[in-house]
């Protein structure tokens, strides 16, 4: 096992700079997930980490050793692709065994190597049939076997679940949730998947645009994101954010307008806040609830989505913003119904004209970031 750490890395391709002086630690035996859109710069952090590519600038280490100038075999590494990348004429056990097979160890060493892995990833009764005879998870699983044959101290993902249905994805998740905790190993795991780094993480690392938005656990960037990329990106669904201004400040918090009228005091730092300034009203879908409440948001049903434990009810306000609630049960509304959402304050989140996110109180959240004074425009 071994750590990871990124100081002031980049990645160029040309004049155009894809990674921008990343820094990170990634200590031994955690589990990290890089997250963000398509395009921001995930996978490439990864290539660079596994030597699949050049650094531009920068240095990484792993176990404190500088391996910018490493080729990938000497870099203690091992990487599960998107694509299984399986040799469809080899078996199981051929396919697990051949990495070692290149690298000319004894065959008591392969055949040792091959069933240990096998019994971690429950592949013992498969090691004799070819990859056409193979579902989807269990071509998987041969993947990371493969990997974890030549004992790394790095595992690399990169989007592994990708190509699985719904199904196979929470098995997935769940047999590399057990072989993290069974191994022990330093993995860095690459997704766009938001849900899959909640359920995974040890530190969720949240990338936009090649720069790091927001590092930390992940129930400390669901609970108290640092500026509006994150707090949309992090929850399913994503977070309402309603647009508004600061109407007044007091020792309880800001007060802020919601759309058709009403107020909501969003329990934050007031030292922070000036009345009149512009702000983002932050609400995550599942914190409303159905009928009025401390404040209460009004609009239109446009659409239901029964999802069976819970519903989706997509609203429209009356200034056109649509945010989505989350509530419990199956609903009795329909498309076109008028209804009343209650907000809680002590659950809403602020931002500042900058998508900054002004520190949370004790009673709504403990440990917040610190985050910018809102002024008046």
């Amino acid at each position: 096992m071994a750590s990871v750490r990124l100081e002031g890395v980049r990645k160029r391709f040309g004049s155009v700079e894809i990674v921008h002086g990343v820094d990170l630690d990634i200590a031994d035996g955690e589990f990290v997930v890089f997250v963000g859109p398509s395009g921001c710069g995930k996978s490439t952090l990864l290539r660079l980490i596994a030597g699949l590519e050049d650094i531009s600038a920068g240095d990484l280490l792993i176990g404190e050793k500088r391996v910018n100038a490493l080729p990938p075999k000497e870099r203690g590494i091992a990487m599960v692709f998107q694509s299984y990348a399986l040799y469809p004429h080899m078996s199981v056990y051929e396919n697990m065994a051949f990495g070692l097979e290149l690298a000319r160890s004894s065959k008591a060493e392969i055949d040792a190597a091959v069933r240990r892995a096998a019994d971690i990833l429950e592949l013992t009764p498969l090691l004799d049939r070819l990859p056409k005879q193979l579902s989807g998870g269990q071509r998987q699983r041969v993947a990371i076997g493969r990997a974890i044959v030549r004992e790394p101290k790095v595992f690399l993902f990169d989007e592994p679940l990708s190509n699985l249905d719904a199904a196979l994805r929470v098995q997935m998740r769940i047999e590399i949730a057990k072989l993290h905790e069974s191994m022990g190993v330093t993995m860095i795991y690459v997704t766009h998947d938001q849900v899959e780094a909640m359920t995974l993480a040890d530190k969720i690392v949240v990338l936009n645009a090649g720069r790091i938005e927001q590092v930390g656990a992940p129930l400390a960037l669901y609970h108290h994101p640092e500026n509006l990329f994150v707090a949309g990106f992090i929850g399913s669904p994503k977070m309402n954010v309603v647009e508004t201004r600061v109407a007044e400040v007091s020792p309880e918090g800001v007060a802020v307008d919601l759309p058709g009228g009403g107020r909501v005091v969003a329990r934050v730092d007031p030292t922070r806040a000036a009345a009149g300034a512009p702000a983002s009203l932050g609400i995550r879908p599942e914190h409303l609830t159905l009928g009025p409440g401390e404040a209460t948001l009004t609009g239109r049903v446009e659409v239901v989505e029964q999802l069976g434990e819970a519903y989706l009810l997509h609203v429209r306000l009356p200034d056109r913003t649509l945010i989505t609630a989350k509530l419990p049960g199956d609903s009795h509304l329909r498309a076109g119904a008028e209804v009343a959402l209650g907000v809680d304050g002590a659950l809403c989140h602020l931002f500042d004209a900058d998508g900054k996110a002004l520190r949370r109180q004790a009673s709504a959240g403990a440990n917040a970031a610190a985050a910018p004074t809102l002024t008046a425009s």
